[in-house]
């Protein structure tokens, strides 16, 4: 079935939204405010117009694909908010409930903070009665994003409204790829940043043993192919994923302590590995401290009438280890 569309600021990511959406047979149309944007898209038979107006359209989904650049360490959301705006002034005037979808990268609680605010105060309207509000973050690389839009390994759609997500399901799932779904906007928000700062983590880590396997005169990239296919880390999905359980046993504290050691004698600086042993033993502490004041408190549940402790009950909690 064919979807209207609008496209709310068409730069990469939104430029290969409109033009996947295009080619699947739905009606786009693409909206931005630079004029050489505008033109280029014109020049490719596009339609695309530097402002939105619902007055006459029917019930659309309205996907903000603006600009959320970081400026120093916090994310400028100027543009951003200035689109937002737009649409809930041209939500304003339409008689039709239209659904807003988040698809640009913003901090996790933005779409039922910043956007839904906006969007309300703009258009006079209540979110989830007025008009839908949605995230659908999206994963596409700047050097193939229409390939990416075309054939994504992973979708990922939130919305308090169950026939919102089943919406984006039926438009979204014929591309293909994993799809999953969640209630809490703020979750695919979250899955977003931490998909981008995982990729950048892992990157940074193999040019910190570049470091050290260049000051030892090997070479890296058989070392690293290698460990790509033996760390359980890489090769195992649920591997070390879950929240609030710092790694233990012998081989990981061994190794990470060890290698700080062998990399300063060496004269190699690893901010990187300083910092996961500093996360961990950060951790390590704060569930000791759990840990220690759920005994207590079940100790004390359990002592007697004369406040003679009858029963200790101790534990061990499993760490993941090599």
């Amino acid at each position: 079935m064919k979807t209207r569309i609008f496209i709310i600021g068409s730069g990469v990511v939104g430029a290969a939204t409109g033009e996947g959406f295009l080619k699947a047979g739905h009606e786009v149309t693409f909206i931005d405010v630079s004029q050489p944007r505008i033109a280029e898209l014109a020049a490719r038979g596009f339609d695309v117009r530097s402002e939105i107006d619902l007055s006459d359209e029917p019930e659309s989904l309205l996907f903000l694909t603006l600009p959320t650049p970081n400026d120093g360490h916090r994310y400028d959301l100027s543009a951003f908010s200035a689109g937002t705006a737009a649409v809930g002034r041209a939500l304003a005037g339409s008689p039709t409930r239209h659904t807003v979808v988040v698809r640009s990268t913003v901090p996790p609680g933005t779409t039922e903070g910043l956007v839904k605010s906006t969007l309300e105060e703009h258009s006079g309207m209540v979110a989830g009665e007025g008009f839908g509000l949605a995230s659908n973050p999206e994963f596409l690389r700047a050097v193939s994003a229409a390939e990416d839009f075309a054939h994504p390994w992973m979708t990922v759609v939130a919305s308090r409204d169950p026939q919102t997500v089943e919406r984006l399901r039926d438009l979204l799932s014929p591309f293909g790829g994993e799809l999953r779904t969640f209630a809490d906007p703020a979750q695919a928000e979250f899955i977003k940043a931490a998909h981008n700062i995982y990729n950048a983590t892992k990157i940074s880590f193999w040019n910190e043993m570049w470091l050290v396997a260049q000051k030892l005169g090997v070479d890296l990239d058989p070392i690293a192919a290698t460990v790509a296919r033996s760390a359980e880390g890489s090769i195992n999905p649920e591997y070390g994923i879950r929240g609030g359980a710092p790694y233990g046993g012998v081989c990981l504290p061994k190794d990470t302590q060890g290698f700080l050691g062998f990399a300063d004698r060496i004269g190699v600086d690893m901010p990187l590995l300083s910092a996961v042993v500093e996360t961990n033993d950060r951790l390590a502490a704060i569930v000791s401290h759990e840990v220690e004041e759920a005994a207590h408190a079940a100790a004390d549940q359990l002592r007697g009438p004369a406040g003679a402790a009858r029963v200790v009950v101790g534990s061990a909690q499993e760490r993941e280890s090599a």
